[in-house]
């Protein structure tokens, strides 16, 4: 098998279905990664009506016929873990629409997140633990898990009714957030259709090196996202676990869109790091190994670019994107 590269629809939610794979086939990618729920809005695919009606389920996968392109994912990132009224009900509904939509739509892909509870059970919002080297974050940590395993073998088993693989984006803000918590997560869960979403772009601004990542995962890479970080000269005296942000700018002119209606916080002027084009972080021969490495351990992945890097329009960053990792790909002749 070979890889099919394509890329996530999120940053062109602006556009139509139609006109969001036309950017995509114009680029030279043949996949498309639809979000449906979670953090961010699902203008690409409406859930509802997909889930109760056969005939518009054929008419939706017709349109990616038409274009060339394969629905290659489904992804629901959210916090299903959350405390929060807004979040935790509603993104764990949204995975379990998502997980039997993907079903129904013969889609192997579910992206998702592990998510993040609360400190203990009466806590009003989710809390990441980084660094639990005292006692009382390795108590919040068991608190937290044995509020995960549960809802995850539940989660774990309506996949495997529907025959779905959930890969999950080792995401900081998230229990699973590196090879090793993704391990404490098999050991804990023991699922049979939970794997990794190997997204490289977080563990460079962790500091951690992506290849030697999925050497140690090896076969539970089920899904990528082609996606770039800077780490810049902040990073000697900030750290990449800074926190010295602003809130989200009153002027629209200087947000940055996650999503339609969402934003990132202000980024410091130094920043330690930044999220950047598939190619201004590392350079093709990067790529190259980090595919090469990929086919050893899985030779049949969807490989989706994900476009972040607000100095590039939505169009231009993901051609500057597809051309690095189509250079990539036939170097690496995966």
């Amino acid at each position: 098998m070979t890889f099919t590269y394509g890329a996530y629809t999120a940053c062109l939610q602006d556009r139509t279905l139609d006109e969001a794979l036309d950017v995509l086939a114009l680029a030279g990618l043949h996949g498309a990664e639809i979000n449906t729920g979670g953090f961010i809005p699902a203008p690409h695919a409406h859930v509802d009506a997909l889930l109760g009606s056969e005939r518009a389920r054929r008419e939706y996968l017709r349109v990616f016929e038409d274009k060339g392109m394969a629905l290659t994912g489904l992804t629901v990132s959210g916090n299903p873990l959350s405390p929060l009224p807004t979040e935790g009900i509603g993104h764990a509904h949204d995975l379990r629409r998502t997980i039997e939509l993907a079903g129904k739509l013969g889609v192997r892909d579910v992206v998702a997140m592990s998510g993040t509870p609360g400190t203990d059970a009466g806590a009003r919002y989710p809390a990441w633990i980084v660094n639990p080297w005292n006692g009382i974050d390795l108590e919040i940590l068991e608190y937290q898990w044995s509020v995960a395993v549960p809802f995850w073998r539940e989660i774990d088993a309506l996949a495997r009714q529907h025959d779905v693989q959930i890969a999950f984006e080792m995401h900081p803000r998230n229990l699973v957030f590196s090879p090793p918590t993704f391990e404490q997560f098999l050991d804990r869960v023991e699922p049979t259709n939970i794997g990794v979403n190997l997204d490289p772009s977080h563990l460079f601004w962790q500091q951690m090196e992506p290849i030697d990542g999925i050497e140690r995962l090896g076969a539970h890479i089920t899904h990528v996202h082609a996606k770039d970080t800077a780490v810049l000269p902040g990073a000697a005296t900030r750290g990449v676990l800074d926190t010295a942000f602003d809130p989200v700018p009153e002027d629209p002119a200087l947000r940055t869109p996650t999503g339609i209606g969402h934003h990132c916080s202000t980024w410091p002027a130094d920043p330690a790091w930044r999220f950047v084009a598939l190619g201004e972080g590392h350079d093709v021969d990067y790529w190259t190994r980090f595919l090469t490495a990929l086919a050893a351990v899985n030779p049949d992945l969807h490989v989706n670019i994900e476009h972040e890097d607000a100095a590039f329009g939505q169009v231009e960053g993901l051609e500057r994107g597809a051309r690095t990792l189509l250079a990539a790909a036939e170097r690496a002749r995966v």
